[in-house]
C-alpha cells in the first residue's frame, strides 16, 4: 500500500493505483468524463486536473499513478479555473436541448456543470451543427451534436465486446462518433454504450422518451436471464418496470450486462402477466382467486394420490425459481410421493458460453435446482414422463417466469395435454395454455422482483434477490403456493395493492443531485 494525501486527507491505496482511483476510493469529488474504471485510460477530456506538491504543472488524475508521499489537491483556485475552462470547451458546441433530452436528470454535463462549472460563457461564435437522431443500429440512436467525444463507447466496442463497430471520424470541431463502413452497432452488449455515455448522445430505443428518471426508483437485484446471474439495477415506478442496467460486481459481471438481460420488463409488467387464477379448457373458463385455487389443487392432488396412487401425478420443475421455492415445491412432491421431472429448455445449448457473460443455460438457478433435487431425494428421467404422460391424471408445472427463454413452451403444453389435467404455476398469461385440449388450471406466480430469495449461478455462487415492488398483488411465490397446497393457512389477500402516486423519487432523499 502507498500513502498519500488528498485534499488534506491521509489515504492508502494499492501500488499501481491512479490518482483518480484514489479520489474514488475516498469518496471525494473529481471532475471527469472520459475515464471509466472498466475501460482503458484515454485522457481526452482533460477535466480531472490535480495539483501535485512539487510539480509545477497540473496533471490529469486518470493517467498519473500515486507515488509514496504524494500531496494532491483538486480544490485550489488554479484547479477550479482549469476545470471551468475545460467545461466551457466541452459545451461550446453542445446544443441547449436539455428539456427534450432523454438523458435529462442523469446527465453528467448537467451534474458536473453544477458541481464544477457555473461560469459565465465567453464564446460568441455560432455552434457547429451536426447530425441528430442517427440510426446506429436496432437498439441505439445517436445525437451527434450532444457527443463530447469522450471515446468511452469506442473503447467499449474495441476492448470489451471486441466487435469494433465504432470510431471517431473527421477532425477538429467536425469530429464525430460513427460506425466503421456504416456497419450497424448490433452486438449482444451494445446497450452498455448507452450506460457509459456521460451525456445524451447515445440513447436506447427501448427506454428513449419513456420516463423521466426523477419519476423512477431503482433497486439492486440479480438478472434472471441466464445462469451467469449478473448484478443489476431495476428502475421502476407505480406504472411498472422501465429499464434494467448493470450493477458493478467484480466477481460476476464487472460493469456490464448483455442486451438480452435488459428485456425483463417484457415478462414482468402487467400487460404480459397472469393477473388471476384461471380454470378451463379450450379458451373457456373462469377466473379464480390465486390462493383459493392453489388450495383447491392441493386438496385434489391428495385425493387423487389416496384413491388412485401417486403414479397418477407428476411434478415438473424449471430452473427459474429461488432455492427457497424449489425446496418447498420439491418437499411437497416428496410428501405426496409423486415423481419429479426437470424440464431443461434448449438442452443442446446448456454448456454454451460466449466468452464474456452470456451462457446457454437461460435459467438463473439450474445449479440450485439440481442441488435441491439431490438434497430432497427426488428426480426422474424426462424420457419416463414422455412415455407415461397419457396415464397421468395431473401434471403440475412450476412453469418459466421468463417464457421468452423457453422456445419449446408450445411443445410441452401439447405433451402435458395428454394427461387429464395440467396445472401451471406461471407468471405470464399465454394463449397456448388456455387453448390446451385438456383441463387446465393456471395460478399466477410472482416474478423475481416481487419476492425474496436466493439463486445459485453456474458456478454455485449464492446471490440474493429481494422484493423491490409488487405488480400483481394476488400472485403467489412458489413457496406460498406449496404451503397452500399442503394444507397450511396463509394470509393471502388478492385485493391488496400498493399505494403509489407520481412522485419525484430523487427530490427528497439521500441520493443527491441527479
Amino acid at each position: 500500500m502507498l500513502k498519500c494525501k488528498i485534499n488534506g486527507q491521509d489515504v492508502e491505496v494499492a501500488e499501481g493505483s491512479s490518482i483518480i482511483e484514489a479520489f474514488k476510493a475516498t469518496g471525494q469529488d473529481i471532475a471527469h468524463y472520459c475515464w471509466h474504471p472498466g475501460l482503458s485510460v484515454a485522457g481526452v477530456c482533460r477535466l480531472c486536473m490535480v495539483e501535485i506538491e512539487g510539480n509545477p504543472r497540473l496533471q490529469i488524475a486518470c493517467n498519473t499513478q500515486v507515488q509514496e508521499g504524494m500531496v494532491i489537491n483538486n480544490n485550489s483556485d488554479k484547479i477550479k479555473d482549469a476545470v471551468k475552462w475545460g467545461l466551457d470547451f466541452h459545451l461550446i458546441n453542445h446544443p441547449l436541448d436539455c428539456p427534450i433530452c432523454a438523458q435529462a436528470g442523469e446527465c453528467q454535463l448537467q451534474i458536473q456543470y453544477m458541481k464544477f462549472g457555473q461560469y459565465d460563457p465567453e464564446m460568441a461564435e455560432r455552434k457547429v451543427k451536426k447530425r441528430k437522431v442517427v440510426d446506429l443500429g436496432p437498439k441505439i440512436v445517436l445525437d451527434t451534436e450532444r457527443c463530447i467525444l469522450c471515446s468511452r463507447c469506442v473503447r467499449f466496442t474495441d476492448e470489451v465486446s471486441k466487435t469494433n463497430e465504432l470510431g471517431i471520424f473527421n477532425r477538429g470541431d467536425h469530429s464525430e462518433i460513427g460506425t466503421v463502413d456504416d456497419r450497424p452497432l448490433d452486438n449482444p452488449y451494445s446497450v452498455n454504450t448507452v450506460d457509459i455515455c456521460p451525456v445524451g448522445a447515445l440513447t436506447s430505443r427501448e427506454f428513449r422518451f419513456q420516463q423521466r428518471v426523477w419519476y423512477l426508483k431503482n433497486e439492486t437485484t440479480v438478472c434472471n436471464g441466464c445462469s451467469t446471474g449478473c448484478s443489476t439495477k431495476v428502475y421502476f415506478n407505480e406504472e411498472g418496470m422501465w429499464r434494467v442496467k448493470p450493477d458493478h460486481n467484480d466477481d460476476v459481471n464487472g460493469y456490464w450486462m448483455c442486451d438480452e438481460g435488459r428485456g425483463t420488463p417484457r415478462f414482468v409488467n402487467k400487460d404480459s402477466r397472469l393477473l388471476s387464477a384461471w380454470n378451463g379448457q379450450k379458451d373457456e373458463g373462469q377466473d379464480l382467486e390465486a390462493g383459493a385455487a392453489a388450495k383447491a389443487v392441493g386438496q385434489t392432488l391428495k385425493k387423487v394420490v389416496a384413491e388412485q396412487g401417486s403414479d397418477k401425478v407428476a411434478f415438473v420443475v424449471t430452473g427459474q425459481y429461488t432455492d427457497q421455492e424449489n425446496r418447498a415445491f420439491l418437499s411437497l412432491a416428496k410428501d405426496l410421493g409423486v415423481k419429479v421431472y426437470h424440464w431443461v429448455n434448449n438442452p443442446e445449448k446448456m454448456d454454451e458460453f460466449d466468452g464474456l457473460l452470456i451462457r446457454g443455460d437461460k435459467n438463473p438457478n439450474t445449479y440450485g435446482l439440481k442441488e435441491a433435487m439431490k438434497e430432497v431425494g427426488v428426480g426422474s428421467p424426462w424420457s419416463e414422463l414422455e412415455s407415461s404422460v397419457s396415464d397421468l391424471e395431473y401434471v403440475v408445472v412450476a412453469g418459466p417466469e421468463n417464457h421468452f427463454a423457453y422456445s419449446d413452451l408450445t411443445d410441452k403444453v401439447d405433451l402435458f395435454s395428454k394427461a387429464n389435467h395440467q396445472v401451471w404455476f406461471v407468471a405470464g398469461d399465454h394463449d397456448v395454455l388456455r387453448a390446451a385440449s385438456n383441463k387446465v388450471s393456471l395460478i399466477p406466480t410472482k416474478t423475481y422482483v416481487e419476492k425474496d430469495g436466493t439463486y445459485k449461478n453456474f458456478e454455485g455462487r449464492e446471490q440474493r434477490i429481494r422484493r423491490v415492488m409488487t405488480l400483481v398483488p394476488g400472485a403467489l411465490s412458489l413457496t406460498e403456493a406449496s404451503k397452500l397446497m399442503s394444507g397450511q393457512e396463509l394470509l393471502v389477500d388478492g385485493n391488496v395493492s400498493e399505494s403509489y402516486r407520481k412522485t419525484n423519487f430523487f427530490s427528497s432523499n439521500e441520493r443527491g443531485y441527479l
